[in-house]
């Protein structure tokens, strides 16, 4: 099997800075890390290949510096790294980077073979949008699985997936053919430290780095901040709440306790009990 892994390297949420004129993230100075959920789809895409064979080739989109965290990558088992780099990539938002991305998976398809499935991390902790996984399956006609929570069978003489995925109403379990694009929830998996052989093979591997002409990105009008319609008007901290937290005097017994609870709820929303009893008796 041949497998893509979309990683981003990210700001450490703890010590984020944010540009008081254009509001993006400044990423000077700030350390970095894998995005923690795209973590556990490379675990999930290691975990088929050491299954069925194949290889896993892990793709990145940002600054020179991202290397660091694809050597990472390198380090805990994947196969192959690729870098997409070029200034023109500057302050893209998910419109942008799902269209750079999406050409530079077709020309690691053109490169390296046809990838049987893509895997990302459900969103990224610098941006929660979870808009590029879905955004790169429908710019290359992909099937798409998102917030998957378990691969629960993979066949690969079939080309059939069946995955488990959290939903609002519980959990879904879908079957679909490959080649698909999936998403991973936090906690599907238990990531891998690696191995010391690929630590010692990251350190000198090569990383595979093309510009956007590598990449065969020809309309760059469409990437970075000319190809990003998004604009972000004001960045700022919510302010505290003047109202403190009401707090409860726990009783006895947890039924009391409940009681007390419910009581101090009513008593605060006075209309609440009475929408509740209207909602219940149908009306």
């Amino acid at each position: 099997m041949k497998i893509l892994v979309c990683i981003k390297q990210v700001p450490d949420s703890a010590q984020i800075r944010v540009h008081p004129v254009t509001n993006t993230i400044m990423r000077q100075g700030v350390p970095t890390i894998i995005n923690p959920y795209d973590l556990f789809s490379l675990e999930e895409a290691l975990r088929l290949r050491d299954k069925f064979g194949g290889e896993v080739t892990v793709l990145t989109m940002g600054p020179p510096m991202a290397a660091d965290s694809l050597r990472k990558a390198l380090a805990i088992g994947a196969d192959r790294a690729v870098l997409l780099t070029d200034r023109f990539f500057a302050g893209s938002d998910t419109l942008a980077t799902t269209y750079a991305l999406a050409q530079a998976i077709r020309k690691i398809e053109e490169t390296f073979g046809p990838q049987d499935i893509v895997f990302a991390g459900k969103q990224t902790i610098d941006g929660d949008t979870a808009q590029v996984g879905p955004g790169v399956a429908k710019r290359l006609g992909l099937l798409q699985l998102t917030y998957v929570s378990r691969i629960a069978e993979c066949n690969p003489d079939k080309r059939e997936l069946v995955v488990e995925r959290r939903s609002e109403g519980g959990v879904q379990v879908l079957r679909t053919a490959m080649p698909c694009l999936v998403t991973m929830l936090e906690g599907a998996n238990e990531v891998r430290r690696g191995a010391i052989e690929d630590s010692l093979r990251a350190a000198r591997a090569e990383i595979v780095t093309w510009s956007a002409k590598d990449a065969g990105i020809e309309d760059l009008t469409k990437c970075g901040l000319k190809g990003s319609p998004t604009i972000v008007k004001k960045v700022f901290a919510p302010s505290p709440r003047s109202e403190r937290a009401a707090f409860v005097e726990p009783a006895k017994t947890a039924s009391d306790s409940a009681e007390a609870l419910i009581e101090a709820i009513f008593s605060r929303q006075p209309s609440l009990e009475a929408d509740m009893t209207k909602l219940a008796s149908g009306f």
